[in-house]
């Protein structure tokens, strides 16, 4: 491990200075540190995740030489650093809740690995994709129950993990993972956000959870999705304002065909306008990526012009996050995010005029609270507690397949994005676990009893092979 530290930082150094030389590190105890556990490593590619929209303007600039607007912001190199040290802290915790928890839950021997046979995930998922539609209708009608509905319209991401993870393991069948891809994709690119990313990372996820070095197939496929969701997302940065515009009409915001149908135009426009000009677009992605300008902005002006909150930001977060609105109607709205980077930064950004919002995400808003250091006190515990229910969840639910498409979906979502809010984070990740983990759970000891292994199998389908 030392030679490993010693050759980063040396890496680091030559790359650019303190800052790629600290990146680097970070990087490193992610995929050395963290535990590893049963199933695929969702903590460590979340926290890459993480890690990259905290980090990949340096290495992009220090490759290309272009400059993005935060550097010459003057809290801009701090930024980085405390960016840098949350995302250490959330691994950290991560790591001592899960340690703690591995003494604590015994494992449970003879688990059975499948739910369900590969006919009923078919059916389930094909079900799913008309479930949502419903629910994603619904939520706009019914907003007291609206957190319930978004949560359980997330939840397909569990299924979507369920039937990539038989088509990939114990090897993956490359003609019908392409197949999934593509269709999720394409539902993706009828969102009103970037949904085509969840199955490439997916698709990763699983590759990795079995990936042989020595294997050039597998070398070749990430290489391909990690192309893929490079080209997408330049691609998405390039029509999303114009798609979205379009959603202001009814018939096209309740059409999947007619959504599809204008992002191909996009997509075409899009095509002949970059072969024209020229370009890849590959500045404004990591300029959008690289999720640390606003925070910088604010950071610059707390407590310099603004003084720290004490704790108003954490406290309205776990206020909100303990008080469903369909238990509790009459509650407050939470200030747009938006709202909160206007007062910080001194910026004026889109907002609820606009029907969107701009969030600092949880560094920034823990530097507002508490300042330094103490604004990676409650990182810290946020990671050891979602570290001690990982390990719950891994081990309460018996059905092997089901606990790991249940943490790979709540622990990508929660986990994934830099630049998410206290509230959302807290309020979401809650949710999650008690509308999907309970529904887990139910479904979980339903089809351990005799009635549900039967129920289970839906017999007169046409056979299909497992594997």
């Amino acid at each position: 491990m030392l030679a490993k530290l010693i050759i980063v930082i040396a890496t680091g150094f030559f790359l650019g200075g303190v800052l790629h030389a600290a990146a680097l590190v970070v990087l490193l105890l992610i995929w050395t540190q963290v535990p590893a556990h049963d199933g695929p490593p969702v903590l460590k590619l979340a926290l890459t995740a993480q890690w990259a929209q905290a980090t990949i303007g340096l290495f992009y600039s220090r490759v290309t030489g272009e400059r993005f607007p935060v550097m010459d912001a003057r809290a801009y190199e701090f930024t980085v650093l405390i960016s840098l040290g949350c995302v250490l802290a959330l691994a950290l915790g991560l790591t001592m809740g899960i340690r703690w928890a591995m003494t604590k839950v015994p494992e449970v021997e003879d688990r059975p690995e499948e739910l369900v046979t590969f006919n009923t995930v078919l059916v389930v998922y094909v079900a799913s994709i008309f479930i949502t539609s419903v629910l994603t209708e619904l939520s706009f009608v019914m907003p007291a129950i609206r957190q319930v509905l978004a949560v359980l319209v997330m939840g397909r991401l569990a299924v979507v993990a369920l039937v990539m993870r038989r088509l990939m393991t114990p090897r993956p069948q490359w003609v019908r993972v392409a197949g999934l891809i593509a269709v999720e994709v394409l539902l993706g690119f009828t969102g009103y956000f970037s949904g085509f990313k969840e199955p490439l990372f997916l698709f990763a996820l699983f590759l990795l959870e079995t990936f042989d070095t020595r294997e050039v197939k597998h070398w070749i496929a990430i290489v391909l999705a990690a192309v893929l969701l490079g080209g997408t997302l330049v691609m998405w940065m390039g029509v999303r304002t114009e798609y979205r515009r379009d959603f202001d009409d009814q018939l096209y915001a309740e059409s999947r065909v007619a959504r599809l149908q204008r992002m191909n135009a996009l997509f075409t426009d899009w095509t002949d306008s970059r072969n024209t000009a020229g370009g890849t677009g590959g500045y404004d992605l990591i300029d959008r990526v690289w999720a640390i300008y606003y925070p910088a902005l604010a950071i610059d002006r707390v407590p310099r012009i603004l003084p720290h909150t004490n704790g108003a930001i954490m406290g309205a977060a776990l206020l909100h996050s303990v008080t469903p609105r369909f238990l509790f109607p009459d509650k407050a709205a939470l200030l747009n995010d938006s709202d909160l980077v206007r007062k910080y930064s001194g910026v004026w950004v889109a907002g609820t005029e606009e029907g969107t919002s701009i969030a600092f995400g949880y560094v920034a808003e823990s530097y507002l609270d508490f300042g330094a250091p103490l604004l990676f006190l409650p990182v810290l515990v946020f990671g050891a507690v979602l570290g001690v229910v990982f390990v719950y969840l891994l081990r309460g639910i018996r059905h092997r397949e089901l606990a790991i498409a249940l943490v790979v979906c709540v622990y990508w979502y929660n986990l994934y994005l830099f630049e998410k809010a206290w509230a959302k984070l807290i309020g979401t990740g809650v949710a999650m676990l008690i509308y999907l983990g309970g529904i887990a759970f139910l479904v979980d000891r339903y089809v351990l009893t005799e009635k549900g292994r039967r129920a289970a199998s839906l017999p007169g389908l046409p056979a299909y092979p497992d594997r």
